[in-house]
């Protein structure tokens, strides 16, 4: 009869830890999905910046626009054909 209670006993308490083991599990299972999900929307976040930052490096860099401030504010202006000095290697 001690063999059995001792036997019922020891199932008991493993049966118990497994039930508290996949508990945890579980949580940290349902916790590193919700870190992946918020990790998933920054990088949505982050390309959607990127795009805007390329954007904005392609407006700035525009020959158009650079030509017209080297001429403003710098005073350049394209040779005349005779000033053009051409060096050949």
């Amino acid at each position: 009869m001690k063999i059995l209670v001792g036997i019922a006993t020891l199932l008991l308490v493993l049966v118990m830890s497994s039930a508290f083991g996949m508990i945890y599990s579980k949580h940290q299972s349902r916790k590193l999905f919700v870190e992946l999900q918020q990790l998933h929307k920054q990088i949505d976040e982050l390309n959607i910046e990127w795009g805007r930052l390329q954007l904005e490096q392609s407006a700035w860099s525009a020959h158009g626009r650079v030509e017209r401030i080297a001429r403003k504010k710098l005073n350049m202006k394209l040779p005349d054909a005779n000033e053009i000095v051409y060096i050949q290697q």
